[in-house]
């Protein structure tokens, strides 16, 4: 399984949600690896707790194996971190992936992702990719790799209309490039259960059909906490409402494979 995390709008979870279920994943005993393609590098942070020179070189070390071509490229390959969390490994981000985009573009590399998650998946049961918050090379790239795809939303109506967007562009992307790529669902995030207008959004939005769903992550103070320990919350705060909401979506979505 290979499950991208992913929206345009920035502040929206994605890679909260990301590093939460591959922990929950990883404690559920799959072998678990999550492969940061974001510049900002924050799920590296989160799950690592490195900063600066201590971040290994991860997916732009195999990009630029890949640029270099020949028997290199051929065999190109991230080095892999492990974490400190058991069955959860890490191919991490750097700020270097900002420099490699357009050279990756250029030479017209946007299947190579799809060939390493395929070999990747001989070692790991579950696979989820965190993404930059646009429709750039390197989302478009994991897209193409993915069989999966989570759309994280905060409820508010500039959040909806982005979300329309979005979901024609993933239907383009799945009749041009992917059409084994499943939608599996509109993730709500930072659900306020005694405000009216979050659930009058979640309301309209079933009634048009479209997929949220039913499991939904409420807003907690204890997810930034974690992020500042650098621990996700399965193992920061087992007993935790938004901890067993992790679960309780983790469980949902396994048992819908």
């Amino acid at each position: 399984m290979r499950r991208v995390v992913f929206n345009q709008k920035g502040g929206v979870g994605k890679s909260s949600i990301a590093c939460n279920l591959a922990a929950v994943s990883a404690t559920q005993g799959y072998r678990t690896l999550l492969i940061d393609l974001d510049a900002q590098a924050n799920s590296s942070h989160y799950l690592s707790g490195l900063t600066g020179d201590a971040v290994p070189t991860g997916i732009a070390d195999y990009f630029k194996q890949v640029l270099a071509g020949g028997a290199a490229g051929k065999k190109a390959r991230p080095p892999i971190t492990e974490t400190p969390f058991e069955n959860l490994h890490l191919i991490t981000a750097t700020a270097e992936l900002a420099d490699l985009q357009p050279k990756l573009e250029a030479k017209h590399k946007i299947n190579k992702l799809r060939k390493l998650l395929e070999s990747l998946s001989e070692e790991y049961e579950r696979i989820y990719l965190d993404t930059p918050p646009a429709l750039n090379f390197f989302t478009v790239s994991a897209l193409i790799g993915a069989d999966r795809c989570l759309i994280p939303f905060d409820c508010d109506s500039f959040s909806r209309q982005a979300l329309y967007s979005l979901l024609g562009e993933i239907e383009e992307l799945q009749e041009d490039h992917n059409e084994g790529l499943e939608v599996e669902g509109i993730v709500v995030n930072q659900f306020q259960p005694r405000a009216a207008l979050p659930q009058q959004i979640i309301d309209e939005l079933l009634a048009e059909g479209l997929p949220v769903l039913p499991v939904h992550l409420m807003s907690s103070v204890r997810m930034r906490e974690s992020h500042q320990v650098c621990t996700p919350l399965i193992h920061f705060d087992a007993r935790h409402k938004l901890t067993q909401q992790f679960v309780e979506l983790h469980e949902y979505l396994e048992r819908q494979a």
